[in-house]
């Protein structure tokens, strides 16, 4: 007879036998492990969003192999260990439940080597503890996102993407912008920035017409766009005929380096143009402005506004070149002595 206060040991087994059959049928993949991480449950519905059948993993170690292609812990191992504070390594997006025996939340993309495909998982891990409070075993369980995360994704970058040249857009620009503008104030290099502008683009729509005049935007993005090559370079479409090229980690000197190859690219392209006014090929005007900011600089509009004023000095210059905001002061003397005023964007854009 069983001890009052104990449940009977037929009954207990008859219970466990329960919950591991229902654990099997679930239609949510799940796997638990114990205390010493190794797979005592992998369910069919594991099996089949894996591709990884049980056989292949009850008893051992290598759950990690179903989800990526080298070892690294799973959800429920770190929940397994106690350590939440290896959820930032392995997770771009976690919760750490507490320490009060709930555990842990992550999505994350995941390869699948067995599918050949990457998935994008939603993953809870937690702990079960028998009654003295002792880990007895680890349930993980997992939810396919892909499609919400792509369909996520899609919808962001058309909203970051300028619809014809594919160059990042105005609004991608801009925040961009002021991130690294941030990160130059905080490291003291320079950030360079370049405004590339199409010549008489307005005669070349008028003469070719508009279809030609969005497939000769379309080839000049496509140079630009080669030329922003390092992670954190930015290329876009900053408005109209004129794109944008944000340098960071870049001086003056340099940016005007890649500023004269962007230019001698759409050269060699040799777009015809031909407009009364305009030579026989498009060309491009390009200012090129870089600065380090200090503590008082709390925005890049002086960083704007010079590579702005020296794309206007590279078209009042004759256009078809690239101008430094260092060297304007030369120039503008020149071009007030000549009696022509500097003017600002608004009234520039017409040059």
């Amino acid at each position: 007879m069983a001890k009052p206060g104990k449940t009977p040991a037929k009954t207990v087994d008859v219970a466990d036998s329960y919950a591991v059959r229902l654990m099997q049928h679930l239609v949510v993949p799940t796997f638990v492990i114990d205390p010493k991480r190794r797979v005592v449950i992998w369910n069919r519905a594991c099996e089949r969003l894996t591709g990884v059948a049980a056989s292949e993993v009850i008893g051992t170690n290598k759950h990690w192999q179903a989800f990526y292609e080298t070892r690294r812990p799973c959800l429920a191992d770190l929940v397994a260990l106690d350590r939440p504070e290896q959820l930032p390594e392995f997770y771009s997006e976690y919760g750490a439940r507490g320490h009060n025996g709930l555990g842990f939340s992550a999505e994350n993309w995941c390869v699948m080597p067995k599918l050949g495909s990457q998935l994008y998982l939603a993953i809870d891990a937690g702990p079960i503890h028998d009654e003295a409070g002792h880990l007895i075993a680890v349930v993980e369980t997992l939810r396919d996102l892909t499609d919400q995360k792509r369909a996520e994704m899609a919808l962001k970058e058309l909203a970051t993407k300028d619809g014809l040249t594919g160059l990042s857009n105005r609004r991608a620009f801009d925040q961009m912008l002021m991130s690294e503008w941030a990160r130059a104030q905080r490291t003291q290099k320079p950030m360079a920035l370049l405004f590339v502008d199409v010549d008489h683009f307005k005669l070349f729509n008028d003469r070719h017409g508009h279809q030609s005049g969005d497939e000769c935007l379309r080839a000049v993005a496509s140079v630009v766009s080669r030329h922003a090559v390092r992670p954190l370079d930015l290329a876009s479409r900053y408005g109209g005929e004129e794109f944008a090229l944000i340098l960071p980690d870049m001086d003056c000197d340099a940016a005007c380096a890649i500023a004269d190859e962007i230019r001698c690219a759409v050269m060699t392209l040799r777009i015809t143009h031909g407009a009364i006014g305009a030579g026989d090929h498009v060309t491009l005007s390009v200012g090129v402005a870089s600065h380090i900011p200090d503590e008082t600089d709390d925005s890049p509009q002086r960083l704007l506004g010079a590579a702005d004023q020296a794309l206007y000095a590279a078209k009042r210059l004759g256009r078809n070149r690239v101008m430094c905001s260092e060297r304007l002061l030369a120039e503008f003397a020149k071009l007030g002595r000549d009696g022509v005023p500097v003017p600002d964007r608004a009234t520039r854009k017409s040059a």
